[in-house]
């Protein structure tokens, strides 16, 4: 089968028919079919039966999809729901902040991102850079370590001490350069600093030559869902009090309040 078309990509030289399977599985299910006669689901889905029943127990194992009871079959899981409302959740948070965090890049003429966490990462969901030139590495789709990012260390701050311990219980800890966190101890100790702010005030933490300033958005439950940032050379946050460093952290506080607003909050 060619890969190329008429000069297009032909999607189907790169699918996998498992993960199709599985996606037609899921489908099905979610249609109110509880896959309780396996002969019948397998035929509907001209899945062969014995691959069905692999399918059905790994999406079972990844909370895919949860059964019903003892014979009465299948509905979709947690795992698909939670997907879902992030999906919707993250797409809410670019569109009703896009337009502050536009206004945030004028004020400081800098790049400006905003991100959600995900486990102990921070994802990127959007960046806007001034027309002078462009700071920012980042691109949207960037994973950072949330404990040395601005964005997910204001996110942390707004979590308890509990829910921080837990979430890096097991997990392995690494900087990004030699002044972030080190261990859960360190990104502790961090987070009291970053709660008495009220905001992130990060310098050479991710890259040595660029500073960043962070601050958190929240829903309609005061949740925090998001954080977004500033970043630019070192030299203008190294003074965190200078007047040009004042005017940043407002604009970025600004910007956190103007997105939370739009997402509910009060």
């Amino acid at each position: 089968m060619k890969k190329f078309e008429n000069g297009n990509l032909n999607k189907n030289s790169y699918s996998v028919p498992p993960v199709e399977r599985a996606i037609r599985l899921l489908q099905y299910i979610g249609e109110g079919n509880k896959c309780r006669n396996l002969t019948k689901a397998s035929s509907h889905l001209s899945i062969n039966r014995t691959t069905l029943i692999r399918l059905i127990y790994s999406l079972l194992d990844n909370g895919m999809i949860e059964q019903i009871s003892e014979d009465e079959g299948y509905c979709l899981g947690i795992g698909v729901i939670s997907l879902g409302a992030q999906a919707i959740q993250s797409r809410d948070i670019v569109q009703m902040s896009l337009q502050s965090i536009q206004e945030l890049v004028k004020k400081s003429n800098m790049s400006a991102h905003l991100g959600i966490l995900d486990g102990t990462d921070v994802v990127y969901l959007t960046r806007e850079t001034p027309k002078a030139h462009l700071i920012s590495n980042m691109h949207i789709g960037s994973r950072l370590p949330a404990h040395a990012s601005s964005i997910g260390r204001a996110i942390l701050s707004d979590l308890s001490e509990v829910t921080v311990r837990d979430m890096y219980k097991n997990h392995e800890v690494g900087g990004a350069t030699n002044k972030a966190p080190q261990n859960l101890q360190q990104i502790l100790s961090q987070r009291k600093i970053d709660v008495k702010r009220g905001y992130v005030w990060s310098v050479g933490m991710i890259e040595p030559n660029i500073g960043s300033c962070a601050a958190t958005i929240y829903n309609h439950e005061g949740m925090p869902v998001a954080g977004l940032n500033v970043s630019g050379p070192k030299d203008i946050f190294i003074n965190e009090n200078s007047k040009q460093s004042i005017i940043i952290r407002e604009a970025v506080l600004d910007a956190a309040r103007i997105s939370s607003a739009a997402m509910g909050f009060r």
